[in-house]
């Protein structure tokens, strides 16, 4: 054990390791690439969902549950379904990763609409607010947190499992894990473990702390005071 972990030190500060196309830095380029553009696609389809469902109350039960279904999907799984019906491509990749991000931003986007005190929509209503403005200058900031907080999550797993490109023969830290496994490198195996790991990590520390910074003086008084 002792003999790994000094391999691993070694395979992890090495220069040669962090040089060139198949060096660390490459891959975690390519490993942020995956990650960051299949949370974006997910929330650029979860979010209307989740803030429609919310603010209208209907289809709750099936979105909610599809959402569920998706997190249930095994992820190889689904990568070799798609793969086999498109072949070569990042498509099954992106589509399984995707697939997992999408249910963690519906339920928390729903559930920070529903948080919403409806008080607060009557009152904006009351006022002579159309649904629209109803929904995004009162609806909307109240559930910002709970919405980021499914960002965030969302994020985090797309991460942890985005080596799977490495399965259908593309990048990304994964890369490593496979090939160590291919090749018996258990230092390889162990080093790209660990780079995930502390990838999400970070992240997810990162993003932790953003989200404190911006709701740390969150007017939440303020906007329900404007909208009674």
């Amino acid at each position: 054990m002792y003999e790994l972990f000094k391999g691993l030190g070694a395979w992890l500060v090495s220069g040669e390791q962090w040089a060139g196309p198949d060096g660390i830095g490459h891959r975690l380029a390519e490993h942020l690439q995956y990650s960051l553009l299949a949370t974006l696609v997910a929330a650029a389809i979860a979010l209307p969902i989740g803030l429609l469902i919310g603010h209208t109350g209907r289809g709750a039960f099936l979105a909610i549950n599809l959402s569920s279904f998706g997190r249930a999907l095994p992820t190889v799984g689904l990568v070799v379904l798609v793969f086999l019906v498109s072949g070569l491509s990042m498509w099954p990749v992106y589509i399984a990763l995707v697939a997992l991000a999408v249910p963690s931003v519906v339920t928390n986007t729903y559930a920070g609409m529903t948080a919403v005190d409806p008080e607060v929509r009557d009152a904006a209503r009351g006022q002579g607010m159309r649904w629209h403005q109803v929904l995004l200058q009162v609806e909307l900031p109240l559930a910002l947190p709970l919405i980021m907080t499914g960002l965030r999550l969302a994020l985090i797993q797309v991460v942890a499992t985005a080596t799977i490109a490495a399965y259908v023969s593309f990048g990304g830290l994964g890369r490593y894990v496979f090939d160590g496994l291919a090749q018996r490198d258990l230092v390889q195996v162990l080093g790209g473990a660990v780079l995930v790991a502390v990838v999400a990590v970070v992240l997810d520390l990162a993003l932790s702390a953003l989200q404190r910074v911006l709701f740390r003086n969150r007017p939440t008084e303020q906007v329900q005071e404007q909208a009674r």
